[in-house]
């Protein structure tokens, strides 16, 4: 499994959830990373993304190869100083990515998202229950 994925079924494994800084928090490596809620419903797994500053422009969300990506940039916000000097900057810049594993039971072209006051909402409905592939061959 690639670096900085997380298995829904093992988020709580994940370092991210050892920070208690959020709607930011820090990784082990110095990554960046934004809170994330998991929720699964018999149906549908409910996915919550704090994006506090980000634009709904500056978002991008995609499920391939059944990995779960958001991406998201805040930006400097470009003002002169008049009087005075930032002393201390605390709010993040730049790009950051949070990736899930989802599989292969989530329905790809059925997933609806929304943004709304920083908090990215999304739903993935599950596929209806397949049997499992291969066949049982009889020995003669």
């Amino acid at each position: 499994m690639a670096k900085g994925l997380t298995r829904f079924n093992s988020l709580f494994d994940d370092a991210f959830f050892n920070d208690f800084f959020r709607p930011l928090a820090v990784r082990e490596t110095g990554e960046k990373v934004p809170a994330i809620d998991v929720h699964e419903s018999e149906d549908a797994y409910q996915v919550t993304v704090d994006l506090p500053g980000v634009k709904k422009d500056d978002i991008k969300v995609s499920l391939e190869n059944g990995i779960l990506s958001v991406r998201a940039e805040t930006r400097r916000e470009d003002k002169e100083e008049k009087e005075g000097k930032l002393i201390r900057q605390e709010r993040h810049v730049g790009q950051f990515i949070r990736q899930l594993s989802v599989g292969s039971d989530v329905d790809p072209t059925a997933v609806k998202a929304s943004f709304n006051d920083g908090v990215l909402k999304l739903t993935l409905p599950k596929r209806a229950s397949q049997e499992p592939e291969g066949v049982n061959i009889a020995i003669e």
